[in-house]
């Protein structure tokens, strides 16, 4: 490679923030790597520089929840692997990682295929891959091993959500969690109780609720909350590392929290929307509005959740944000327009995550800046066994380098987005915190605020994950040692045993109702002491003539005219 300014950089006079400290240092990028980073660099000449006096240089950010170009109730999400990572870095996002979406029944390596297809020919910045697992047999546990040991997939996910579709049993789930164990990959839930959405969204419609209210009426926090305590439940008794994705509620945030303190090794992800905005507008009167904030789990409409859920990730009992970004435009929306059972989930956010997260996070005083790196990029790379290359400022990792401006501002708004879609759920709001350049692969992509962008389609490089990620198996490794069950020593039992029939051949006794002679004396008074009476209704003397009533006129103590 001929060495020239566009495969130079050096950033002269910037603060440089990783996740762990923040340092006044000079950075230099040679052909997609930092190979100088401090004060006094040695710098070769014809390198282009970039004056960052007053900004701060931080890390790639590193979106972990994306899906492009995905279907939902017979429609395509119109942010494409080529609109999508273009956006991505616009908003000072160098690396997403999609989710591969098998049918039910179809081969997860050959989804996946079909995945890699659709995306290298288009992606513009660098890009990895999670698997769905929405069906359970031998079949899929090959294709996970295949994946992982492979094709540099370590981490897949699965839904408690999605009944009759994608939905795993309990029991499917226990399995899934022992093999991602032993595969040494990520296991990611979303976390909803199926079975209970389902019925709840038949009890909303009966009741004539079809609009995007009756969404979140059927889908109340208590089912994220409840379905992110069993996964983590159940992964804990395998000891499987766990990540529960698309975190929506203060209650499952809580139940990770909890989770964490007790020590299981869990990690949650609330995304934009979830910080930014709030359910109250699945509510409003113009239905596009409404269908706009559509999403699963749904958008809470309690206020205090966006606050609730940065309380959380600043103070380290949630580790990431994401943007599950699935944009679909009004006209896709309004397939549901009568049923909101039928709406494409689904909100933006790909575009806007970092700068909401500065906004919501640093200028609000709940995290300080390397809190924000480590949210925004570093944990994630650490999560999904990418660092030090991605996540980390430092010389041989990859030159993923953003110029953020910490005092400029921007309006969100449809009209100047980048993404395709025809509503935004941030409109409106002013973020402090703007990339002033994006640099991925080495080279400058984006510049003045993303209103100069350089991006060839396809450009972008798919990214390989190893399995058996030390960050996140160090302590799975140790209980594995710990937790091996012991049979107790002791002397046998030698005493009696009892024969114990085949079960086949034990037969309950059913009871047999006694005969008049059975429950009656000699003197032909009923025997009460044998009687057969119940409070069933049928008695066994039922076919004796009664009589009306009797009088009794010598009864013991004197006589009387007293009829009973």
């Amino acid at each position: 490679m001929v060495k020239t300014a566009t495969n130079r950089i050096h950033i002269k006079g910037g603060r440089v923030v990783n996740d762990d400290q923040s340092v006044e240092a000079d950075v230099y990028i040679e052909e997609g790597v930092v190979k100088g980073f401090g004060k006094d660099i040695l710098v070769p000449g014809g390198a282009r520089i970039i004056d960052a006096r007053g900004k701060l240089v931080i890390p790639g950010g590193i979106d972990p929840n994306t899906h492009f170009e995905i279907e939902s109730n017979g429609v395509t999400s119109v942010d494409d692997f080529y609109k999508g990572t273009k956006a991505a870095l616009v908003g000072g996002t160098t690396l997403t990682i999609d989710c591969v979406l098998p049918e039910k029944g179809e081969s997860l390596a050959e989804s996946y295929e079909k995945w890699r297809q659709k995306a290298d020919g288009k992606v513009v910045s660098d890009y990895s891959l999670h698997v769905a697992v929405t069906w359970w047999g031998e079949k899929v546990k090959d294709d996970m091993a295949l994946l992982a040991k492979e094709k540099g997939v370590n981490s897949f996910l699965v839904f408690l959500a999605h009944k009759d579709k994608y939905q795993l049993s309990d029991s499917e789930l226990y399995e899934f969690f022992t093999h991602c164990r032993e595969l040494g990959v990520l296991a990611m839930v979303h976390a909803e109780n199926g079975d209970l959405v389902a019925e709840m969204t038949k009890k909303m419609l009966g009741m004539g609720i079809r609009g995007p209210e009756g969404h979140v009426l059927s889908r109340p926090e208590e089912l994220e909350s409840e379905a992110a305590q069993r996964a983590i439940a159940i992964a804990n008794r395998v000891n499987c590392p766990i990540y529960i994705t698309r975190v929506m509620s203060r209650s499952a945030g809580d139940v990770i929290a909890a989770a964490r303190k007790r020590g299981n090794v869990v990690y949650g992800e609330p995304t934009a929307a979830g910080l930014g905005t709030d359910g109250s507008h699945c509510w409003d009167k113009n239905w596009k509005v409404a269908a706009a904030h559509v999403t699963d789990p749904p958008l809470r409409p309690d206020p205090s959740t966006p606050d609730h859920l940065m309380d959380l990730l600043a103070n380290g009992d949630l580790q990431i944000v994401g943007s599950d970004n699935r944009t679909f435009t009004t006209s896709q929306k309004a397939v549901g327009k009568d049923d909101f059972s039928k709406i494409p989930c689904g909100v933006n956010g790909v575009e806007d995550r970092m700068s909401v997260v500065w906004e919501r996070g640093v200028v609000s005083g709940k995290m300080d800046e390397n809190r924000f790196v480590a949210v925004t990029s570093t944990n994630a790379a650490k999560i999904f066994n990418m660092y030090p290359k991605k996540g980390r400022i430092a010389e041989g990792s990859d030159a993923d380098v953003i110029i953020w401006d910490p005092e400029a501002t921007r309006t969100i708004s449809v009209r100047t987005h980048h993404q395709a879609v025809d509503f935004n759920v941030f409109e409106g709001l002013t973020c402090h915190g703007v990339p002033l350049y994006t640099i991925c692969q080495g080279k400058v992509v984006c510049e003045d605020s993303g209103s100069v962008v350089h991006v060839t389609q396809g450009a972008g490089s798919w990214v390989p994950r190893d399995r058996r990620c030390d960050h996140v198996f160090k302590r799975i490794h140790a209980r594995e040692k710990l937790r091996v069950p012991k049979p107790v020593e002791r002397e046998p039992y030698d005493g009696t045993v009892a024969k114990a029939e085949p079960e086949e051949t034990l037969k309950v006794a059913q009871p047999t109702k006694p005969t008049m002679e059975e429950v009656t004396t000699s003197t032909g008074v009923r025997d009460l002491h044998k009687s057969g009476f119940t409070l069933a209704g049928e008695q066994v003397d039922d076919n004796v003539p009664r009589r009306t009533g009797q009088r009794i006129t010598k009864p013991p103590g004197g006589s009387s005219s007293i009829i009973f």
